[in-house]
C-alpha cells in the first residue's frame, strides 16, 4: 500500500518540528519464498513477509531513526516524533544544507531488472522439480558424490522512498539465489564443493545452462581438493584468477573507499583523494546500473539515482562512495551508495557491484611472468581491518606456479597482506574481466545487502602465503 503525499507531508511536519534539517520515509514490503533440497527430497519450504516503515531525521551531525511494522497514520506519526526527538537540535548543532533533488520517475527503457517470466507463473512444484534436476545432474557427473544439498530463494521487495527534498520514488526489486553444495567420498577421504548464483531476474534465471555450470563448479572444486596439497609459506607473487578473486578487491580495498570510513578518518585512504595510489593500468569502478545484477538498483535506499562511479582511474583515486550524509559533509553529490538491509535500518555507504576494468595482457602472459608463486582460484572467508588495511583471506583452491606454468594443485592457504600495498603492487592486468555472481551478502554495521564483484586476472608482486 503506497503512502499518499498528504500523509507524507504530515510525517515530515512532525519529523522536522524539533529543528531537523532533513527527513526521510522508507516503506518496504518484502516477500521471500525458499525451497531446500536434501537427501533427494525437497524437505523444507518457507514463506516470509517483512513489512514496515522507517523514518529518519538529520539535524546537523545528529541522526534520529525510528521504525514501525505498521502503516497506520498514528503509528507513522509516532515514529516521526521519536526520530525527531533523537535528533533534536541543540546549541552545539551545526545545521548543514542539502542539495535539492528532482523527483524520480522510472522509465521502462531503463529497467535494470526486466522480468521475462514472472515468478508468480512458476509454481512451487516446478521449482522443486528444478532442484531435483540439479541434483540428478550432480550425481551423473561423479560416482563419488554422496550428498547433494540445494536451495532456491526468491524475494520480491516493493519499496517507496520519500524525503523533504521532493523525492517520492517507488520500485519493485526482485532477487533470486540458487545455492548448491556437494560432498564426495573416496578412499577414506571426504571433500566438499560449493557453487551459487544470485541475480535480479525472473524464472528465466533457471535455465539448463545454470544447472550444468553449478554442477561442474561444485564437483570440480571438491575434486580439486582430493588432489591438492599445501606448501611452505613465505612472501611470493600471487596471481589472482579472474572472477571469484574479486572478493579480495571488495573486502580488502573496496570498503576502505566507503565515505563513512573516510568521514571518520578511519580509512587508510582518508587523505589520498586525487593521489596516484597504484599502477596506471588499474581502474576500479562501483556500478549500480548492471542489468540483472544483484547490486543493481534504479535508485539507492535514500532515493538517489543509481550510477557507475569510478573510484580509481588509471591508478589515481578520484572518488569515494557517498550516501547523502557523507556527500553533504564533503560538499559533493551522492553517488547512489546509500543502502540498508531493510526498513529497520538507517542507510550507510555500501558497495553495489565493484570491479576492476580489463587491461591489455593475456592471462597466459600474466602466469608466464611468474617464476615461482601462487595462482589463487577461489576464496572462502577472510578478515579485514579497515583502518590499517591489513587483511587475511583463506584460499580454498589454487595452483603452484613454477617457471610460468600451473603445476601442483593447492588448497587451504592463507593470503596475508595490506590492501593499499597490495593495490600498489599490482603490476599486470589481463584482458579477461569476469563478473562473479556468487550468492553473496556483504555485511557492515550489522546489516547485509546483496552485492557482486568482478576482476580480470591480475598479478600482485608480493603477498604473504601462509
Amino acid at each position: 500500500m503506497e503512502l499518499g503525499q498528504d500523509l507524507l507531508n504530515r510525517i515530515f511536519a512532525v519529523a522536522l518540528a524539533k529543528g531537523g534539517d532533513y527527513a526521510e520515509v522508507y516503506a518496504e514490503q518484502t516477500e521471500s519464498e525458499s525451497l531446500q533440497l536434501m537427501d533427494g527430497q525437497v524437505s523444507q519450504a518457507t514463506l516470509s513477509l517483512l513489512s514496515g516503515v522507517g523514518v529518519r531525521v538529520l539535524c546537523g551531525e545528529k541522526t534520529g531513526y525510528s521504525y514501525v511494522m505498521s502503516r497506520e497514520p498514528e503509528e507513522l506519526l509516532r515514529a516521526a516524533s521519536s526520530a525527531a526527538a533523537i535528533a533534536e537540535s541543540s546549541s552545539a548543532s551545526h545545521p548543514l544544507s542539502f542539495s535539492a533533488s528532482q523527483p524520480l520517475s522510472l522509465s521502462s527503457s531503463h529497467n535494470l531488472y526486466p522480468i521475462l517470466i514472472p515468478w508468480a507463473d512458476y509454481a512451487v512444484t516446478q521449482r522443486a522439480e528444478y532442484l531435483k534436476r540439479l541434483e540428478t545432474a550432480v550425481l551423473a557427473l561423479d560416482e563419488r558424490v554422496v550428498k547433494v544439498r540445494a536451495s532456491l530463494t526468491v524475494e520480491n521487495s516493493a519499496i517507496q522512498i520519500a524525503n523533504t527534498l521532493g523525492v517520492n520514488a517507488r520500485d519493485v526489486r526482485p532477487l533470486v539465489s540458487l545455492r548448491l553444495s556437494v560432498v564426495l567420498q573416496a578412499n577414506g577421504k571426504t571433500e566438499s564443493g560449493f557453487a551459487s548464483r544470485q541475480m535480479r531476474q525472473g524464472v528465466e534465471f533457471l535455465d539448463d545452462q545454470l544447472i550444468e555450470t553449478l554442477s561442474r563448479e561444485a564437483v570440480s572444486q571438491a575434486t580439486h581438493l582430493f588432489e591438492a596439497s599445501r606448501i611452505e609459506g613465505g612472501e611470493m607473487p600471487v596471481v589472482m584468477a579472474a572472477g571469484a578473486s574479486g572478493i579480495l578487491l571488495h573486502e580488502a580495498i573496496g570498503h576502505a573507499f566507503e565515505a563513512d570510513f573516510i568521514r571518520q578518518n578511519t580509512s587508510i585512504f582518508s587523505d589520498r583523494l586525487g593521489q596516484q595510489i597504484c599502477n596506471p593500468r588499474v581502474t576500479i569502478v562501483d556500478d549500480g546500473t548492471l542489468v540483472g545484477d544483484a547490486g543493481a538498483q534504479h535508485f539507492d535506499d535514500e532515493g538517489s539515482p543509481s550510477q557507475c562511479t569510478t573510484l580509481v582511474r588509471e591508478g589515481r583515486l578520484v572518488s569515494y562512495l557517498h550516501d547523502r550524509l557523507s556527500a553533504r559533509h564533503f560538499g559533493v553529490s551522492p553517488t547512489g551508495n546509500g543502502r540498508r538491509q531493510s526498513f529497520r535500518h538507517a542507510p550507510v555507504p555500501r558497495m553495489r557491484s565493484t570491479y576492476m576494468l580489463p587491461g591489455q595482457a593475456s592471462e597466459e602472459d600474466v602466469i608466464r611472468s611468474v617464476k615461482r608463486g601462487i595462482y589463487a582460484q577461489s576464496f572462502t572467508n577472510g578478515q579485514v581491518q579497515i583502518g590499517a588495511g591489513d587483511f587475511t583471506f583463506y584460499m580454498k583452491t589454487g595452483f603452484l606456479i613454477e617457471d610460468g606454468r600451473l603445476t601442483t594443485p593447492l588448497r587451504d592457504l592463507n593470503i596475508i597482506g595490506n590492501g593499499p600495498q597490495a593495490l600498489a603492487d599490482i603490476s599486470m592486468v589481463a584482458d579477461n574481466l569476469v563478473m562473479d555472481h556468487t550468492a553473496a551478502l556483504c555485511g557492515k554495521a550489522g546489516q547485509q545487502v546483496p552485492v557482486s564483484q568482478g576482476l580480470p586476472t591480475i598479478l600482485v608482486n608480493k603477498l604473504v602465503v601462509g
